[in-house]
């Protein structure tokens, strides 16, 4: 199976490019881009979109996001999965982590889930 990433609109924009690059057949979307939510969409209705349209979301948001997983799944929602990103890993070691984990995860592997990467495979 292969996952597909919205990033946050606070990840670095590089990441997508870099991750179109390497793994073409990767769909990923950022935040403010076509066919993603608009620039300053809450954490709360990314969730809702990320559920609807099968999306994981890749953020830098380790404060809140857990909190507003738990309401969303408190509503009877779910979400395909969080990863949420290691300031200490270089640009290379992330996209390396995603793309692997985006080519070898088994269905519904992190549905409802938060993920702290670097993840153990």
């Amino acid at each position: 199976m292969t996952l597909k990433y919205l990033l946050d609109e606070n990840v670095d924009p590089e990441y997508v490019r870099q991750l179109r690059r390497r793994y073409p057949e990767l769909v990923v979307r950022i935040v403010g881009e076509p066919a993603a939510p608009p620039k300053g969409t809450l954490d709360p209705e990314i969730l809702v979109w990320c559920e609807t349209t099968g999306f994981v979301l890749v953020t830098n948001n380790r404060r809140s996001m857990p909190v507003h997983l738990t309401e969303h799944l408190d509503l009877g929602g779910h979400i395909p999965g969080i990863f949420i990103l290691n300031p200490g890993l270089s640009m290379g070691e992330t996209l390396e982590d995603l793309i692997v984990v985006a080519g070898t995860a088994l269905a519904n592997e992190y549905q409802d889930r938060i993920e702290y990467l670097p993840l153990s495979y």
